[in-house]
């Protein structure tokens, strides 16, 4: 007679299907990259693959490019990240009051950041396009400019041009998560603070935004990491350019890896990215103050 499977050996079986996932997509690509970061791998002479320690990383982190490219991601993912905020709490504010057609706003909101990446950069690619862009044409209407302007044409213009595509899709993502915090806050909180005389700018400081800092927190945790691995936008817009102006840390990657087909680079630089993630992974867990009870 056999005998029956024990709980633990039970939930075993159960769980083994999910960790070979795991395994198959994260961990095993985590660990081929930092293996295929230690060679020189080059797929001009592929049967060359000599091994270089961390001279990769010392040869990344030691030339001006990587850099570069990681003061460009630093900007982008800054000032993306304010101006998401400060819309996206202005917003969320407004749509948590009580009006009518509240309910139709609330769905339109989740438009643009349900509009694929492509679709949203080959969108702002054609307003700001310098010959028929809707941008150059509404601005020479009102009288702010007196010609065409070249919106992606410049370093550093083109990178916030970027940023204003990527604030405009990812600004509803915000928005809901505050509104979805805003919830959360119990009424009779601002219904005391207004028996006690407090205005409306003494109740968001001193109640709506220490109730929302878990909600924050999480979300600009999640728009950090996002924002680092930002790739599609910038290959639709611009594709690095011009003069590398919007070449962040992703693209720079996918450029070693796959324009110059030197894969221990992007390997490398991959890896260095992962690297940053997972600091940010441990700010957010120590900022929200997680503990695991065994």
């Amino acid at each position: 007679m056999r005998r029956p499977l024990s709980e633990e050996n039970f939930a075993f079986i159960l769980i083994t299907p999910a960790v070979i996932i795991i395994f198959s997509i994260v961990l095993y690509p985590i660990l081929k990259t930092l293996y295929m970061s230690f060679f020189n791998i080059d797929l001009t002479n592929p049967f060359s693959r000599p091994f270089v320690g961390l001279g990769n990383y010392l040869e990344i982190l030691c030339g001006p490019t990587f850099w570069n490219a990681m003061v460009r991601t630093v900007y982008f993912a800054v000032v993306s990240i304010s101006m998401e905020f400060i819309l996206g709490i202005s917003i969320a504010l407004l749509l948590n009051e009580d009006f009518y057609g509240r309910w139709l706003l609330r769905s339109l909101i989740i438009i643009p950041w349900a509009i694929p990446t492509i679709v949203n950069g080959s969108l702002w690619r054609w307003i700001f396009n310098p010959q028929y862009g809707a941008l150059n044409a509404l601005l020479t209407q009102i009288g702010l400019i007196d010609s065409y302007q070249s919106w992606l044409g410049s370093p550093f213009l083109a990178l916030n041009m970027v940023i204003v595509a990527d604030v405009w899709k990812m600004t509803p993502l915000v928005v809901i998560m505050i509104l979805a915090g805003l919830q959360t806050i119990p009424h009779e909180l601002y219904e005391s603070a207004g028996v006690d005389g407090a205005n409306v700018l003494k109740r968001f400081f001193h109640i709506t935004l220490p109730m929302l800092k878990p909600t924050i927190l999480i979300v600009l945790i999640l728009r950090t990491m996002e924002t680092f691995k930002v790739f599609d936008i910038i290959y639709i817009m611009t594709s690095g350019g011009p003069a590398n102006g919007t070449q962040l840390i992703t693209y720079y990657t996918y450029r070693e890896a796959f324009s110059y087909l030197q894969l221990s680079k992007g390997a490398t630089l991959a890896f260095l990215i992962s690297l940053t993630i997972l600091g940010l992974s441990i700010i957010y867990v120590k900022a929200l103050g997680t503990k695991t009870e065994y």
